[in-house]
């Protein structure tokens, strides 16, 4: 009994003794005790070493550098990390989806998003997510804050990240190119998203319409379309869009800017996509041709609404009448005829049309000029479509014929258009004559008959 000595109760078990070094006389620390705190920032460390390390970073004294492309490291290890990014090398291998990581930690971080566990929440939104970080920087867009702003425009940022992303832009340096366009990025990430267009795989589609898209952004915003919703309104017109970048675009027509020209015809344009368009028109190249009747296109939307025609389907019908389209432009132009609206008027004789294509036609009579001649005769006409009627008496083939009486139809030889009497005729034919013998005795405007002149009054 007497002679045993007395064990020190905490983790070092270094006998009480007498005679025992001056090492074991040091003070003794509870396991996991972080005694070492740094004077500038108050982390604290188990070990002297450790706290040694962190203070390199406030001294920023960096002795590890990078040879491949000279970024500088507090710690070897971080370096060696680091390395792993020239050599390509990713050791950590997702099972689920197989993405490479070049630390386990950040495969970890990754599988959260397979799990759908989102631990960390928003206090003032609600919205979550995977890791405390992302919240963190999530946390900023409330606070207004950005603490990051670049030297040439002054825009600021949230994160550091986005400000080097920006930055990008100014230098003109696009170091990712794509092996089958040839189109070039300034970020991977970027050029990844841009490459699913060749491959032709859109894995996010729309559970109302099956539409599908390439980026789960892009599926996000076509859903606005459905909901209706149009958070951003024009503060000249009152328009609304469901998309900040489509309301900007809009606003470049109120204020007449066009920066896009032409350089064959000089014609502007307010977007660089429609200029793009444009130029198709110069080049003659139709790329996108009907496999039902062979006519080719410039643009894939005008295929895709040619095809509509074949298809026979008219998804947009007009409430008070009941008449169907294929284009919703073209139903909101047929509405018009309902409402009575007729905001395009002729200065030369004060008539009015729904359309400002009608107009533009009209226009034509007073002009004079005849564009459209026949190859057989050489009568001209001043539209596409009565030169088109008038051939059909070349052809002899009459389409159209009375089903209820068998009355012969009275043709105009002007344009081939028909009508059940000869009086009728009588009356269309003042249109091509020009003859306007009904005067107006409050304007003195000239009208062809006198329907016309009782509608102007």
């Amino acid at each position: 009994g007497g002679n045993t000595p007395t064990m020190c109760l905490l983790t070092c078990l270094t006998p009480l003794i007498e005679g025992r070094s001056q090492e074991a006389d040091k003070p003794h620390r509870r396991k996991g005790e972080k005694t070492y705190s740094c004077e500038l920032c108050g982390k604290s460390f188990t070990e002297a070493r450790h706290l040694k390390k962190h203070q390199l970073i406030h001294s920023g004294v960096k002795p590890y550098s990078c040879e491949l492309c000279g970024k500088s490291f507090t710690e070897a290890r971080h370096l060696k990390k680091h390395q792993l990014i020239h050599s390509g090398v990713k050791p950590y291998s997702c099972d689920l989806c197989g993405k490479s990581f070049t630390e386990a930690r950040h495969l970890k971080k990754h599988q959260l998003i397979h799990s759908g566990v989102k631990p960390y929440s928003c206090d003032l939104c609600g919205k979550s997510f995977t890791q405390a970080g992302s919240l963190k920087k999530h946390q900023l867009i409330h606070s207004g804050v950005k603490p990051y702003s670049c030297e040439l425009c002054g825009k600021s940022f949230t994160q550091a990240g986005h400000l080097k992303r920006h930055q990008l832009f100014h230098s003109g340096v696009k170091a990712y190119s794509c092996e089958f366009c040839g189109k070039s990025f300034t970020e991977a990430g970027d050029l990844k998203t841009h490459q699913l267009i060749h491959s032709g795989v859109k894995p996010y589609s729309c559970d109302l319409c099956g539409k599908s898209f390439t980026q789960a952004g892009s599926l996000k915003k076509h859903q606005l379309i459905h909901s209706g919703v149009k958070p951003y309104s024009c503060d000249l017109c009152g328009k609304s869009f469901t998309q900040a970048g489509s309301l900007k675009k809009h606003q470049l027509i109120h204020s007449g800017v066009k920066p896009y020209s032409c350089e064959l015809c000089g014609k502007s344009f307010t977007q660089a996509g429609h200029l793009k368009r444009h130029q198709f028109f110069h080049s003659g190249f139709k790329a996108y041709s009907c496999v039902l009747c062979g006519k080719s296109f410039t643009q894939a939307g005008h295929l895709k609404r040619h095809q509509l025609f074949h298809s026979g389907f008219k998804a947009y019908s007009c409430d008070l009448c009941g008449k169907s389209f294929t284009q919703a432009g073209n139903l909101k132009t047929h509405q018009l005829i309902h409402s009575g609206f007729k905001p395009y008027s002729c200065e030369l004789c004060g008539k009015s049309f729904t359309q400002a294509g009608d107009l533009k036609r009209h226009q034509l009579f007073h002009s004079g000029v005849k564009a459209y001649s026949c190859d057989l005769c050489g009568k001209s006409f001043t539209q596409a479509g009565h030169l088109k009627r008038h051939q059909l008496f070349h052809s002899g083939f009459k389409p159209y014929s009375c089903e209820h009486t068998g009355d012969k139809m009275n043709y105009c030889k002007e344009c081939g258009r028909g009508f059940h009497t000869p009086s009728t005729l009588k009356i269309h034919d003042l249109f091509h004559s020009g003859v306007k013998k009904h005067i107006c005795d409050q304007c003195g405007s000239s009208f062809t008959t006198a329907r016309e002149l009782k509608e102007k009054a």
